[in-house]
């Protein structure tokens, strides 16, 4: 197997819009097989790549907090509250 090229892709972004592209690829029915597992190939190798990516982010106290708590609620099947996804709110005392 020949090692797949992803330094094209430097961010969260970049790497799920190219995920999203192979899924609506291998979903295509006129896809070989074997494009199909080259396909594959690709996603696994964009894969290793987000997680190096995150392996390199220094996240904040509160950035980790709300992931430990997706995480949790993921693993539980629950919905993420609402404006999980937001920038958390900067204290009423200025801290």
């Amino acid at each position: 197997m020949a090692r797949v090229d992803v330094s094209q892709y430097q961010s969260f972004g970049q790497i799920n819009d190219r995920l999203d592209e192979l899924v609506s690829q291998v979903r295509d029915k006129d896809v070989s097989l074997e494009r199909s597992l080259d396909l594959f190939d690709e996603a696994i190798a964009l894969g290793s790549k987000a997680v190096s990516l995150v392996d390199a982010t220094d996240f904040s106290p509160e950035e980790e907090a709300r992931l430990a708590d997706a995480g949790e609620a993921a693993e539980k099947g629950d919905e993420p509250a609402a404006g999980a996804d937001a920038e958390p709110e900067p204290a009423a005392d200025g801290q």
